[in-house]
């Protein structure tokens, strides 16, 4: 059935299993990119030692993911509007499921990477599709119910990906070692494949913008340009091309600018609506997102590797530990929304960063006093309190954001938010070469591993705290109550990033 956006899918007998079904083979694909956030990163230290990785390389197994999809997602949901939900999520979950079997079967580091971006353009495609596909199938006043069961799945994304990657590394099925953390997306990506072609409903948006691939360019060449001296400069004793660089990455930006108000006076289809940053809380809240993506793509990474190799934790260890964290997070996003934020506003999500803050330099002061013996349940307090404060802002902050942006732009406004989450996510993965690396030696003794690894852990998280503190200055800048938004006004693009946030 070919639909635009306002017919839905009829609420009885087979119609109504079959909507039913698109939202269950959605959903799965949707938990399937929540967790593989997450999975790959409990697995990283285990990928440096059996595939005798570089740590640039280990930082671009994550970031080339993170970048690949940032650089993707708003063409992804447009290419659905423009040639249908359906057919875009197909190639989208096919394609991931092709990336994740050449991750699983990867013969280097190398393949390894180029793989991983493979995934994250393909997540790109896919991702995008998924809310928009439960808007054109249900009506209105069911979406309330649906995007509850999508905050349930959220949560179990969240507990489940560390503590997967974790058995599914520990287990070492098959002698594959780290693989089937790839691998177990083979078999789901391919059920959702088969029935997705026969349960989802095709629809396209009755007026959709155009694409903008130029900008695309422009935005991934900016930021490679930035993100690949950064994660090779300390391996290379940091050469001069990669200054130089880094300072041309500042004139492309500055081209983009350019080439996106010609787009949008050409044909009012941008890849960035530049007008909207003339909306002073929404101009913050980028800036909020970015600075807050830069500093958890600095932190999880970090933690990874100072609990794994630093303290030689196994996988499973470190998944464990970190459970406090991800129920904190789930258990404060909730109280957040439904209880703080109506009644407290901005103060709710600045209370967070200092919250969070607070998290931070108490994890910085207990590895100081604990050293190499620090325990597990003697991290729990500050994982809880960093968990509690993260999830007073990832939760209300995207409505936040939102708030005063016209209607008409709410789609575009909610596209470039998870944009810039997902492209700092990547730049503070690039910085650990600068916050973590560049603090310890290149050569180092066993014994020295671990000391060195702590110390490093530290130096981080003073950033990371930094990090913490801009975001509540930016925070002054958004609406002191966020107001209700129009029913469906970039309601999918909100969800998609709160998903992901709480996973990240």
């Amino acid at each position: 059935m070919n639909s635009t956006d306002t017919p839905y899918t009829a609420r009885t007998g087979a119609g109504d299993r079959r909507r039913w079904f698109a939202l269950a083979i959605v959903m799965t694909a949707a938990f399937m990119d929540l967790v593989d956030v997450t999975i790959v990163n409990i697995a990283i230290p285990a990928i440096q030692r059996d595939e005798g990785a570089t740590f640039s390389q280990i930082q671009w197994i994550t970031a080339g993911y993170a970048l690949a999809f940032a650089a993707g997602l708003v063409t992804g949901g447009r290419l659905g509007d423009i040639h249908g939900r359906k057919r875009i999520f197909l190639v989208g979950i096919g394609g991931f499921t092709l990336a994740s079997a050449l991750c699983g079967f990867a013969v280097n580091p190398e393949m390894l990477v180029a793989s991983r971006i493979l995934q994250g353009a393909m997540a790109a495609l896919m991702v995008p599709q998924v809310l928009s596909i439960v808007h054109a199938t249900f009506p209105p006043h069911e979406r309330g119910k649906v995007f509850g069961l999508f905050g349930a799945i959220v949560g179990l994304g969240a507990v489940s990906g560390p503590l997967l990657g974790a058995l599914l590394t520990e287990w070492n099925l098959f002698g594959l070692a780290w693989r089937p953390i790839f691998l177990i997306n083979l078999p789901v990506g391919i059920a959702g494949l088969i029935l997705g072609r026969r349960f989802i409903s095709e629809s396209k948006a009755p007026r959709a913008l155009k694409l903008d691939l130029v900008g695309v360019a422009l935005v991934t060449l900016g930021l490679l340009m930035l993100l690949y001296p950064l994660t090779r400069g300390r391996e290379l004793g940091w050469p001069l091309w990669g200054y130089v660089s880094m300072a041309g990455a500042l004139l492309v930006f500055g081209a983009l600018v350019a080439y996106e108000r010609v787009k949008g006076a050409r044909d009012g289809s941008p890849l960035i609506e530049l007008s909207l940053f003339r909306v002073k809380s929404f101009a913050a809240g980028i800036a909020v997102q970015t600075v807050f993506g830069i500093g958890l793509g600095i932190f999880f990474l970090v933690w990874t590797l100072y609990m794994q190799i630093g303290l030689g934790w196994s996988a499973l260890r470190a998944g464990l530990t970190g459970v406090p964290f991800s129920i904190a997070v789930s258990a404060a996003a909730g109280m957040s929304v439904q209880l703080l934020v109506p009644r407290f506003g901005r103060k709710v999500l600045q209370a967070g960063a200092l919250v969070m803050a607070a998290g931070v330099l108490l994890y910085m002061g207990e590895s100081e006093r604990y050293g190499m013996d620090i325990a597990s349940w003697q991290m729990a307090l500050p994982l809880v309190v960093m968990g509690a404060g993260m999830g007073l802002i990832v939760a209300p902050l995207t409505d936040a954001v939102l708030s005063e942006v016209p209607r008409e732009h709410a789609g575009s406004a909610s596209g470039l938010i998870n944009t810039v989450q997902q492209m700092g996510n990547a730049l503070g993965l690039g910085l650990v070469s600068v916050v973590f690396f560049g603090v310890i030696d290149e050569r180092l003794a066993p014994a020295e591993v671990g000391p060195a690894f702590a110390e490093g852990f530290q130096h981080a998280l003073g950033y990371v705290a930094a990090v913490l503190g801009v975001i509540f200055l930016l925070m002054f800048a958004l609406p002191k109550r966020p107001a209700q938004h129009v029913e469906g006004a970039g309601e999918a693009p909100a969800v998609v990033e709160k998903e992901r946030e709480l996973v990240s």
